[in-house]
């Protein structure tokens, strides 16, 4: 019996024992949309509505919002090269609109608030038509401060070959969510003394020893502060869960695992530690590379992972965990197959997370490079800003501007003291060097640029439209760091 066939035999929640208390998984996630063959059209269009949804968190009921289809899915499973044919309903009550982040849409249908399509209206819905393209895990989410409510939804987009392999996709979405709203949060940011509003997790100098949270050792006299964490959240979240009662996943004793983690967090970065467990990471923002083996994989803000678990063949549960940077904060899920018995996790560790870097990324590569060929067009820009009155920027990025069919390189040099996820919409780029040493990297659309560092990108320029380049630190891009490549 192939493991699919296993899976789909187990009842659809999993009782396991917790502290003397049954817990029974959510059924939340998408579920594949079978896609017709090529580009051809679907009998009719995918319904996705933007709803307004009442959570638990931390005790508390929480209003947030939610991206669902008819039937209580939420989010998008789609099949590669076909069709992506979505009507978008706005039924949350506030203008908005939704960008198909790692998608390759024509510009007008990217989902950025005037550019150049308007919010949409509450009781007004949009059609969206353009090739889905290849696989990979991707997500969707508000270019507005809603967001911070959880405007965001999984969009996975499977292969043959995926549909195939004997293994099961388990999608973990990231979020760090607070009852304070999001405008209060950024004109506190901005007012506040010095910046410094919430849990800033301050790091002198670049490094070194851990205490509670914050970092100091190896100083230099006179350097800024480095800031990990601007704001300090009411929880960190799973699947809209934290380890107070995360989601239990049923699988197979000695089952294989793909584990789909989407970071959706708006300001916080974690390392996913898969515990006992040996992961296989095989792809990063839905582009497959060469794999890389280890228990520990960082992620920033706006980024994806596809991770590959082998699992025990005794009935035993397996955490997986979000290590919230310079913190010890964590959320997850938990892997557990009938008859295993679940165990209460903190949602604080023992630990401070990790601080996030680049050593990972000089390690991947790309299992298809873009094609070789000369640079066109190349630009050198700077990241700038400080928590001192909230201002970011992005020096040098006044003229982006390219043609159709050039080869673009972009080198990023950040000399403010925060880590700055970088993302392009509209296109999938390759990290071609990291701080100056030349590398054939992963292709991604957001690649992480730490204090003092540098990262390269290059890509072809075959998407005509005036792309956003940006932070994906929600506050970051709200307060000055989003620029455009715009095509002449």
């Amino acid at each position: 019996m192939k493991r699919r066939e296993f899976l789909g035999g187990l009842m659809s929640g999993v009782a396991v024992a917790a502290s003397g208390a049954l817990l029974f998984p959510t059924a939340a996630w998408p579920e594949t949309i079978r896609g017709n063959k090529g580009l051809a059209a679907r009998p009719g269009p995918t319904s996705l509505s933007i709803k307004k949804r009442v959570l638990e968190v931390n005790g508390r009921a929480a209003e947030v919002f939610g991206l669902v289809q008819p039937d209580g899915t939420v989010g998008l499973t789609l099949d590669a090269d076909t069709l992506f044919d979505v009507v978008l309903s706005n039924e949350g009550g506030e203008p908005t609109l939704i960008h198909w982040h790692g998608l390759a849409p024509p510009w007008d249908m990217d989902g950025v608030p005037d550019n150049p399509a308007a919010l949409l209206e509450p009781k007004k819905s949009r059609r969206y038509t353009f090739p889905v393209g290849p696989g990979g895990t991707h997500w969707m989410h508000a270019h507005t401060l809603q967001e911070q409510k959880l405007l965001a939804a999984p969009l996975i987009v499977q292969t043959a070959e995926d549909k195939k392999r004997d293994e099961q996709d388990v999608v973990i979405l990231l979020h760090d969510f607070s009852f304070t709203p999001a405008e209060e949060l950024l004109a506190t940011l901005k007012s506040s003394a010095g910046g410094h509003a919430m849990d800033h997790n301050a790091m002198s100098g670049m490094a070194a020893n851990m205490h509670g949270g914050h970092m100091s050792g190896m100083a230099t006299p006179g350097m800024v502060p480095m800031d990990l964490n601007d704001i300090e959240y009411d929880a960190y979240l799973a699947n809209d869960r934290t380890l107070d009662d995360p989601e239990v996943v049923a699988v197979e004793n000695g089952g294989r695992v793909r584990l789909r983690i989407i970071n959706g967090a708006t300001a916080t970065a974690f390392t996913i530690d898969t515990g006992a467990l040996t992961g296989e990471l095989i792809a990063v923002d839905g582009q497959l590379i060469r794999p890389v083996s280890a228990t520990r994989f960082p992620i920033s803000m706006g980024q994806r992972l596809d991770v590959r678990l082998e699992l025990p063949k005794a009935a035993m549960a397996s955490p997986v965990l979000a290590l919230r940077e310079g913190s010890d904060h964590r959320t997850g899920i938990i892997l557990a197959p009938s008859g295993a018995r679940v165990g209460k996790l903190a949602t604080r560790g023992v630990e401070v997370g990790p601080i996030i870097g680049l050593d990972l990324e000089q390690q991947l590569a790309a299992t298809a490079s873009i094609a070789a060929r000369r640079v066109d067009r190349r630009f050198e820009l700077t990241l700038t800003g400080g928590m001192s009155g909230y201002e970011w920027g992005i020096d040098g990025a006044d003229s982006l501007y390219v043609r159709e069919g050039e080869r673009v390189e972009i080198v990023m040099r950040n000399m403010s003291m925060m880590a700055h996820p970088m993302h392009l919409h509209g296109h999938h780029f390759q990290v071609s060097a990291i701080d100056g040493r030349a590398f054939p990297g992963a292709l991604r659309d957001t690649v992480l640029v730490p204090p003092m560092g540098s990262a390269t990108f290059a890509f072809d320029a075959n998407n005509p439209g005036r792309w956003p380049l940006h932070c994906h630190h929600l506050y970051h891009m709200a307060s000055g760091m989003m620029s455009f490549v715009a095509y002449t």
